[in-house]
Parts: C-alpha cells; sequence; structure tokens
C-alpha cells in the first residue's frame, strides 16, 4: 500500500514518528525527486532478535575487531554514504528532503547510527528510527568487505542489550534473509508493533558507543 504526499510543509520528524507508530514509513522513487510516497507493506521485514544467524567467517571478522565500531559519533556521515551511489546501486530513495527529517529524528533522539571505521575513515554503517522497544533500520552502506554486515551485528548486540523486542528491516533481501530475516503478514506485524511500542521504552544506548566484537557476539549468543 502507497500513498503520495508532495507537501513538505506536512511532514515533520513528529509526523514521522507518528507514521512509525502505525506500521508506515517513507520512501521516494529517486534522489532527485523532491516528492515521498508512504509505503505500508502487506509483507513486512523482520529479523527475529532471538534468531539472528551469524556466518562462521563473518563471526571471524567481528571478533577480530578488524574494524572499530562506533554510535551516533557520524550520523549525517553515514545517511550521506547510504544515499550514495553504490556497486550495484546507481541510484536510492534518500532525497534531501528524506535526509533532513530524520537528521532531525537524530537530534530528537529517536534515530541513531552504527559507524565502521577503518584506519580512522568511515567504511560503512547503518541507520534505523528507535520508538518504544522497535528499531527500524532504514538503510546500510559498505566501501570495505563486510563492514555493514559488522555494524549490523553490533546494532543487534546493542538492540539485545537494550530491551528491544523488534527489528524492522521493511522488506527482505537475501542478504538479509542470510541474517534470518523473514516476511511477516501486515496483521501479524501490527501486533508486534502495537506491543513493542507500549509500555517502557527500550534503551539504545545502555551499551557504551564502542564494545569489542567478542563482546558483542556474547551478547547476541545469550538471546540466541
Amino acid at each position: 500500500m502507497t500513498s503520495r504526499d508532495s507537501a513538505a510543509s506536512e511532514i515533520t520528524p513528529e509526523v514521522l514518528l507518528r507514521a512509525y507508530a502505525c506500521g508506515i514509513f517513507p520512501m521516494a522513487e529517486s534522489a532527485d525527486d523532491p516528492t515521498l510516497f508512504w509505503v505500508e507493506p502487506e509483507l513486512r521485514g523482520v529479523i527475529p532478535l532471538d534468531g539472528f544467524n551469524i556466518a562462521s567467517r563473518l563471526a571471524r571478522t567481528v571478533r577480530s575487531d578488524a574494524f572499530s565500531v562506533t554510535v551516533d559519533t557520524a550520523f549525517k556521515a553515514v545517511i550521506a554514504g547510504c544515499a550514495a551511489p553504490q556497486p550495484g546501486r546507481d541510484d536510492t530513495w534518500i532525497n534531501k528532503r528524506i535526509r533532513d527529517l530524520y537528521v532531525g529524528l537524530y537530534e530528537l533522539g529517536h534515530c541513531h547510527s552504527v559507524e565502521v571505521w577503518q584506519n580512522d575513515a568511515l567504511v560503512g554503517g547503518l541507520y534505523g528510527v528507535s520508538l518504544g522497544r522497535a528499531f527500524f533500520g532504514e538503510s546500510m552502506f559498505h566501501h570495505a568487505r563486510d563492514a555493514s554486515k559488522v555494524a549490523l551485528v553490533h546494532l543487534v548486540a546493542r538492540l539485545n542489550a537494550g530491551g528491544f523486542e523488534l527489528l524492522d528491516t521493511q522488506y527482505v533481501t537475501e542478504h538479509l534473509r542470510s541474517f534470518g530475516a523473514v516476511e511477516i503478514p501486515r496483521r501479524r506485524y501490527r501486533a508486534m508493533l502495537d506491543r513493542a511500542i507500549a509500555g517502557e521504552p527500550a534503551d539504545f544506548m545502555r551499551l557504551p558507543a564502542s564494545i569489542s566484537g567478542t563482546d558483542a557476539l556474547a551478547i547476541i549468543a545469550e538471546r540466541g
């Protein structure tokens, strides 16, 4: 289900949060298209936090700390990386309007980034929206092999430690399926979402801003 909106003044970060609480998120046709449309998929992608799969080779990479990982230290750089063309993807759905809205959510404390560094260079990362005990993954990027995968592992560790219940991926790709992502019907997703945003909110920053790969894997293993 989609609906289109072209009035920039009507969507604020606060409106965006209310949309997420209803299971709706915005996209754009391209980076150059100033309009947005609202999306509510019939089948929603989620990664069960107690069923997150990590391939043994990736676990070795995470454990080696070949990358250093931080959170919320370079949000604008991460969203810029996600909006830039990537191998196999010449265009993006992240336009300036979306970037501005999510920077606004970041300033409100409802949007977070995970940054992956190599020799002081940002080589990968992801960002998403936090609401209640739900985290809505928006986009990821990488300039080095496995960098975005390492970001996802550290994200899941942080969500587990912080008391999150729902990791929404919007859609399921083969890449996400390898981590355990599944598609669920809209009605079931809505029930999960309602539970996740009710009551005491989770704490994205319960862990330090940077933890080791070994610690991240241990936290995930505890819940799995």
